[in-house]
C-alpha cells in the first residue's frame, strides 16, 4: 500500500513537471518581447547618431533638379534677347511697322533699326508673319522680296527655296512682294504704300 502511494505521487510530480516548464517557458516568451521593445529606442537613436552627416553651418541644400526648376521658372529671359518691341520667331526677331511706306522706303527704315524688310522662308515663319500683322489689325505688308532680271530674291540675302504665291503678276512692272494675312502672297509695284515688317538678328544693335 505504501508503495502504491509514492508511485501515485511519483506520477503526479511527472506530469507536473512538464506543465510547470510550459508556463515558464510561456512566461519567458512574453517577457523576451518586453525586453527587446524597451532596447528598441535605444537602438534607433544609436542608428540615427550613426546616420547622422555634418553639414556646415554656412551650406545650403539645393534640389537635385534645381536646375530643372530654374529653366522652367524664366525661359524668357534666357532665350529672347529682342529688343523691346521686338517680337522673337526661331533665331530673328521681328516688329511690325505700322506707317505706310514704299518698298524703298520700308527697307531704308528698317535698315536705321540696324534690321531689313523680313523674309519668309518657311511657312511657319510665314504663319508667324501673318499672325503678326493680323495683330497689328492690318491685312496687308511689305516683306523683303524683290524681283531682279526674273530672278525673286530676298533682301536680307535668305534663300529664296520657299515661296507661297497667292498671285504672280508680270515682274517687269510688279517687282516687290507683299504678304497677305488671307494667304499666300502678291507681287505689286514697289511704289505701292504699304506697311510693312521688319526683321533682325537678336545680337545686333
Amino acid at each position: 500500500m505504501k508503495t502504491v502511494l509514492v508511485l501515485s505521487v511519483l506520477l503526479c510530480a511527472a506530469f507536473a513537471a512538464p506543465v510547470e516548464e510550459q508556463e515558464q517557458t510561456k512566461e519567458a516568451a512574453v517577457e523576451a518581447p518586453k525586453e527587446q521593445m524597451g532596447a528598441a529606442p535605444e537602438m534607433e537613436d544609436k542608428m540615427m547618431k550613426d546616420e547622422e552627416i555634418f553639414v556646415p553651418e554656412d551650406s545650403v541644400l539645393v534640389p537635385r533638379n534645381a536646375h530643372v526648376f530654374e529653366e522652367a521658372a524664366a525661359p524668357e529671359s534666357r532665350y529672347n534677347f529682342c529688343p523691346d518691341g521686338w517680337f522673337s520667331q526661331g533665331s530673328r526677331c521681328f516688329k511690325f511697322i505700322n506707317s505706310p511706306m514704299s518698298w524703298y522706303s520700308a527697307e531704308e527704315h528698317c535698315n536705321s533699326l540696324g534690321a531689313h524688310l523680313a523674309s519668309a522662308t518657311n511657312p511657319r515663319e510665314y504663319s508667324f508673319l501673318q499672325q503678326l500683322t493680323q495683330t497689328a489689325g492690318q491685312s496687308i505688308a511689305w516683306l523683303g522680296g524683290f524681283n531682279l532680271q526674273g530672278r525673286w530674291m530676298w533682301i536680307d540675302r535668305e534663300g529664296f527655296y520657299y515661296t507661297n504665291w497667292y498671285c504672280l503678276y508680270s515682274t517687269s512692272s510688279n517687282s516687290c512682294l507683299y504678304l497677305r494675312t488671307a494667304g499666300g502672297w502678291v507681287n505689286t509695284p514697289c511704289s505701292t504704300s504699304h506697311r510693312f515688317i521688319c526683321s533682325k538678328s537678336p545680337f545686333s544693335c
